[in-house]
C-alpha cells in the first residue's frame, strides 16, 4: 500500500510504499485489548502488604491461664477479634502482570498503526522543522497539519521538538523505541517522520 509523506518545506506530497503485512492489518479488539491491559498492569506496584496474627508484633505470652477466669480461652494477644491484632485475610506483595509474548505485542502495535491509517489519524511527514525551542513552533506546525492533539514520533529523539512541547498538554513526543499501545490509542493523531516509519517496518 502507499502513504503520502508531506513536506513541510514545500507543503507538497510524495507516495510511498508500506508493507501491507504492517499496515494493512484488520483490526482485532481482542488482541489490542489484551496487551494494552498486560502493559498498564506492569505499572502496578503491587506492594500492598499486611500482617497477619503469625507476623504480628507480640502476642508469645499466653494473656491468661486456660481454665478457671470465666473469660473466653485465648492463646495469643495478637489475634483477629483483639485490639491492634493480626488481619484476617491480610494482603500480601502480589504481581499484576500479564505474561505477552512478542509476536502478540508487535501484532498489536501492527494493527493500531492499521486502524490509525484507516481513520486518517496517522500523519507522515518528510521531517521535524523545529528551529527554535519554543512552543509557538509547535503550534504552528499543528496548525499546518490541520491537527489539535498528536503524538510525535521520530527515529530519534529530537530535542528541540521534546523541549518546545512540554507545555502542551495535548502534545506528546517519543522515538520508536518508545513505542507502547497505550500511547498510540491516547491521541487523536499520531505523527511520524518517514525515517521513524521505515525503521518500524524492520522491527515489526
Amino acid at each position: 500500500m502507499k502513504l503520502q509523506v508531506l513536506n513541510l518545506k514545500t507543503n507538497k506530497s510524495v507516495a510511498t510504499n508500506v508493507s501491507d503485512v504492517i499496515f494493512a492489518r484488520e483490526f482485532n479488539k481482542s488482541l489490542v485489548h489484551q496487551v494494552t491491559t498486560s502493559y498498564m498492569t506492569v505499572g502496578r506496584q503491587g506492594s500492598k502488604a499486611q500482617k497477619n496474627r503469625s507476623t504480628a508484633n507480640g502476642g508469645g505470652k499466653k494473656p491468661w491461664k486456660q481454665k478457671g477466669t470465666g473469660r473466653s480461652r485465648a492463646g495469643t494477644s495478637r489475634s483477629p477479634i483483639w485490639r491492634s491484632g493480626g488481619v484476617t485475610f491480610a494482603a500480601k506483595p502480589k504481581k499484576y502482570t500479564k505474561k505477552i509474548n512478542k509476536k502478540m505485542y508487535k501484532g498489536a502495535i501492527s494493527v493500531i498503526f492499521s486502524e490509525l491509517i484507516r481513520s486518517n489519524s496517522l500523519k507522515v511527514i518528510n521531517d521535524f522543522v523545529i528551529k527554535d525551542i519554543k512552543t509557538k513552533n509547535v503550534l504552528e506546525l499543528l496548525k499546518k497539519l490541520k491537527i489539535k492533539d498528536a503524538l510525535f514520533m521520530s527515529d530519534s529523539l529530537d530535542e528541540k521538538l521534546y523541549l518546545s512541547s512540554r507545555n502542551l498538554y495535548n502534545v506528546g513526543v517519543c522515538t520508536i523505541e518508545d513505542i507502547n499501545p497505550l500511547s498510540l490509542i491516547g491521541y487523536e493523531n499520531v505523527v511520524i517522520s518517514k525515517d521513524a516509519l521505515k525503521k518500524i517496518e524492520t522491527i515489526l
